[in-house]
This record gives C-alpha cells, sequence and structure tokens, in this order.
C-alpha cells in the first residue's frame, strides 16, 4: 500500500491535474487556492472567456510570450470572485511561480504564501516578497515526484 500523500503533494497533484484545462499549448499551468486545508478555487491558463483557444488558432506573441491567455492564479483569484469565495489570507499552489503580474495580484489578493513547482522567468518576485514578508515555497522536488507518478 502507498503511503498517503502529505497536504503539499496532496495540492499539487490537483495543480497539475487542473493544468491539464490549459489551452495554451507552450505551456500548462495549474492552480490552487487553498485555506486551512479546503480548496477554495483553482484556476488554469487559457484564453478569454468565449475566445478561441491557443492550441486551436494560434499564439498572440508578444516578447516571446504567449499574450492572449489569462495565467492560471489570474484565474483561480478571477473564480473565486465571480462565485464570491473570500480568498484572503488564503495560500496559493502553482505548478511554476507567478510572473510578475500574478505576483502582484496574488499578494493585493491577500495571500501571503505561494507554494510552486518550478521557476518561471520571473526572479524579481523573490526579492519584492521578502521585503513584503510573503513566502515563497518551491516544492519543485514534490512537482517532480507528482509527475512521475500516475
Amino acid at each position: 500500500m502507498a503511503a498517503r500523500a502529505g497536504w503539499d503533494e496532496y495540492f499539487m497533484r490537483i495543480a497539475v491535474d487542473v493544468s491539464g484545462r490549459s489551452t495554451c499549448d507552450r505551456k500548462h499551468v495549474g492552480a490552487v487556492i487553498v485555506r486551512e486545508r479546503n480548496i477554495l478555487s483553482t484556476g488554469y491558463n487559457g484564453s478569454i472567456a468565449g475566445m478561441p483557444h491557443c492550441d486551436e488558432v494560434g499564439h498572440l506573441m508578444e516578447g516571446g510570450h504567449c499574450v492572449a491567455t489569462i495565467h492560471a492564479e489570474a484565474n483561480a483569484i478571477i473564480q473565486a470572485a465571480k462565485h464570491g469565495v473570500m480568498i484572503h489570507g488564503a495560500s496559493i499552489y502553482t505548478t511554476a511561480s507567478p510572473c510578475w503580474n500574478c505576483f502582484k495580484i496574488i499578494v493585493n489578493a491577500g495571500m501571503r504564501r505561494i507554494f510552486f513547482g518550478e521557476i518561471y522567468r520571473e526572479e524579481r518576485i523573490f526579492s519584492v516578497a521578502e521585503q513584503l514578508g510573503v513566502e515563497l515555497i518551491d516544492l519543485s522536488g514534490i512537482l517532480a515526484k507528482v509527475r512521475e507518478k500516475p
């Protein structure tokens, strides 16, 4: 019998599953917002609701990045807002560290713990997080474990 997954592995596994809904084939990212071991919201990177998906019609590239999609972290926050779920004081698990814009949104939404599975392009979040007392917790070891298990 396999050992029971710890909470970080559990939530990261869910973030990986959520990333499977991503509609931009350049990068699949999933996010899970959690408070007191309860899932409040999830999100994945995808097009604006009602617009065609990148993996169907191609990418809108600017500066080497596809800008047609809304990032997973922002979508998780949007979903919480749409459904009246208070996320202030919650934590977020995401398969990739947040970009600068998502980091700012996460912090201003009142989250102070960001768990991530891999580093994604933005290094300045680390120094700003330290200034603000926001915890950035690297779960790359757990993400690797999750991705190798079925």
